[in-house]
């Protein structure tokens, strides 16, 4: 590409994140209810792991696959609102071209690892429900372990060359980006070359990490529900499938929001800019808020032990 109107430069050394778009006088007003949210996620799933920690009777494969969870949900809520933050407060919308592509893969490899955690849950769930007797000797500590560094290392290894292909792309176009994050797709688009590579290696990320998931999660259930579906009385099936509905909620907060944005990108050419911003920057901070409320809220276990941590503080 060339032309008098274009400057052409290999990895600038900053870009500008616009925030959101068009709304930026309400900048200020948005930034309340995102750093309530943000106030929620960290506290919330602090509280969980401090919970699990303290209490032995809760070292078990859901708990810890919770705790991996929550760790998830710190880092990931972490990588996006500081910089969104200071955006909305003090117009800091300047950013490295380095810690760019840093954020850029902090997002996509713990969003794939969170994916990554609700197919262990799932797998827990599976085997508490149709192999209850030999629940214990096959979700022991160790298979536990090495299934959390599957996880790890399928969020971390997939999305390695996001920053890799971006680093390598010439930029003519404009440093900024209409974001309040770098988001993979978005620098991307930046870069004067063909960015096909890119893009179709996203749409095979996107089917290895989270189709397949999908697919894991959804035959589990089907399992799962047959099994639910053997037992006698209405009391019991009702009583192993509470055991689900935790999980079944943090799935469809997770998954159903994320279909959505991703029919928008691809589908909503009049959907307006600021829009499709917000609602993808609210998909990324409500899991990390949600997850931590949902298991506290429906897990008798973790009502009981956050009950007791405060009376005993309070005596």
């Amino acid at each position: 590409m060339s032309g008098s109107n274009t400057t052409h430069f290999i990895n600038p050394s900053t870009f500008i994140l616009l925030g959101i778009p068009g709304l930026e006088v309400a900048h200020v007003w948005i930034s309340i209810p995102f750093c309530t949210m943000y106030t929620i996620a960290i506290l919330g799933n602090f509280i969980i792991l401090l919970i699990v920690k303290r209490e032995q009777s809760l070292h078990g494969p859901m708990y810890y696959f919770l705790c991996m969870l929550a760790i998830t949900d710190l880092v990931l809520s972490t990588s996006i609102l500081p910089k969104t933050l200071s955006i909305f407060w003090f117009n800091s919308r300047e950013i490295d071209f380095s810690a760019c592509l840093t954020q850029m893969y902090f997002i996509h490899c713990f969003t794939g690892m969170e994916s990554g955690i609700f197919v262990a849950m799932a797998l827990d769930r599976y085997v508490a429900i149709c192999d209850p007797l030999r629940h214990s000797t096959i979700l022991t500590n160790h298979v536990v372990a090495k299934i959390g560094l599957a996880v790890v290392l399928r969020g971390s290894i997939f999305v390695l060359l996001y920053p890799f292909l971006a680093s390598q792309r010439p930029y003519c176009r404009t440093n900024i980006i209409p974001h309040p994050y770098c988001a993979h797709i978005a620098v991307v688009s930046l870069a004067c070359k063909d960015t096909r590579v890119s893009s179709y290696y996203g749409l095979f990320v996107l089917f290895c990490v989270i189709g397949l998931g999908v697919i894991f999660i959804a035959v589990s259930y089907i399992q799962i529900l047959r099994a639910i579906f053997r037992l006698p009385t209405k009391d019991a099936r009702l009583k192993t499938f509470g055991t689900c509905g935790s999980h079944l909620f943090v799935i469809l907060a997770f998954y159903i929001p994320g279909l959505f944005i991703s029919l928008i990108s691809r589908f909503g050419q009049n959907v307006p800019l600021h829009f499709h911003v917000l609602i993808t920057n609210v998909y990324l901070l409500m899991p990390p808020m949600l997850n931590p409320v949902i298991y506290g809220l429906r897990t008798k276990q973790i009502q009981d032990r956050l009950l007791r941590l405060f009376t005993h503080e309070r005596a």
